[in-house]
């Protein structure tokens, strides 16, 4: 198995990082698995630069994600909820058609690493990831669990100028590119 590394000779990029809940019971004083992503975050160097709480609703979703692609001091997006199977969980359909590309192996990677924690459970989420604009975009899970097995089993490292071999932020200066 492959072993990742920081390179520690590089100074840490810290990220302005957004965190939206999908929810019909939650409010941002409650969503527990947005604020564990908030603290985990920032224990790690970077910046809550938004936090926001919207209904399982498509448009309410693409509104939300929409108006932070939008803004330049916005690195990436997290979403928390509506990966499920219910009827409500509609927070990949939202979020895929406006991918310009789609992350498949966030998905492939989510679940591995889910299933060391949750076994079998981990099919019951539609985790998934992808670009929209210059803004990359995690789907997780609402779950405190599958927040924290997102954040320290792939998006600590990948959210890290420093980890070898290669890392999301040394894309996004090119992601314009045309």
């Amino acid at each position: 198995m492959f072993k990742s590394e920081l390179d520690l000779s590089k100074a840490f990029t810290p990220l302005s990082l957004a965190v939206l809940a999908v929810s019909d019971t939650r409010t941002l004083e409650t969503d527990t698995a947005g604020a564990l992503l908030k603290t985990l975050m920032e224990a790690d160097g970077h910046r809550c630069a938004a936090r926001a709480v919207v209904r399982d609703d498509i448009h309410a979703i693409r509104k939300q994600v929409m108006d932070w692609v939008v803004d330049p001091a916005i690195d990436a997006i997290i979403t928390t909820g509506g990966t499920g199977f219910s009827g409500r969980d509609v927070t990949p359909e939202a979020l895929e058609p406006l991918f310009q590309k789609r992350m498949d192996g966030f998905s492939v990677l989510f679940h591995q690493y889910s299933a060391t924690t949750v076994g079998t459970s981990s099919l019951q989420s539609r985790a998934t990831g992808g670009l929209i604009g210059e803004t990359f975009v995690f789907v997780l899970p609402g779950s405190r669990g599958a927040c924290r097995d997102a954040w320290e089993g792939i998006l600590r490292q990948q959210l890290d100028n420093r980890h070898q071999p290669c890392n999301f932020v040394e894309l996004m200066p090119r992601l314009a590119e045309r």
